[in-house]
């Protein structure tokens, strides 16, 4: 089977492992900088304790990276859904796209500048792509 729609959703897999990795370039260096020794950690630990930690700049990738692994589970069902009920070609291939691509600018945004206001201007756009993906992938299992 071949559609369209599955080449954003597979960039944007991408885009998150690249997200993934920003996180770690940027964080080990922190940490080290900080004074944090990995191996004394106490069991358990979790990312978001370096909340307030570590600086605010370093943490806005992690912060992204989290967020990739959230809403998107949505598109790639939608983007599966889309795909196996035959409906995967033209304007939901667009709007899958226009997601993609509002996520990325996103990432970029949150992970360096992290200015509220255009960073849910960003969101509230993307998600409106998700909601028309949403409507469409019930539309093509009716």
């Amino acid at each position: 089977m071949h559609s369209t729609i599955l080449l954003p959703a597979a960039i944007l897999v991408a885009w998150s492992l690249v997200m993934l990795l920003w996180t770690v370039v940027t964080r080990m260096p922190a940490l080290q900088k900080s004074g944090i020794d990995l191996a004394k950690a106490p069991p358990g630990g979790r990312g978001e304790a370096l909340n307030g930690v570590l600086p605010d700049n370093v943490m806005w990738k992690s912060h992204n990276y989290s967020h990739l692994m959230e809403q998107p589970t949505l598109f790639y069902a939608a983007v599966a859904i889309l795909a196996l009920a035959g409906a995967g070609e033209g304007l939901n291939t667009q709007l899958a796209w226009d997601y993609v691509v509002l996520r990325i600018v996103h990432s970029l945004w949150q992970a360096t500048v992290n200015k509220i206001p255009v960073r849910f201007v960003l969101f509230s756009l993307s998600t409106l792509c998700l909601v028309a993906l949403a409507v469409n992938a019930v539309r093509a299992t009716l």
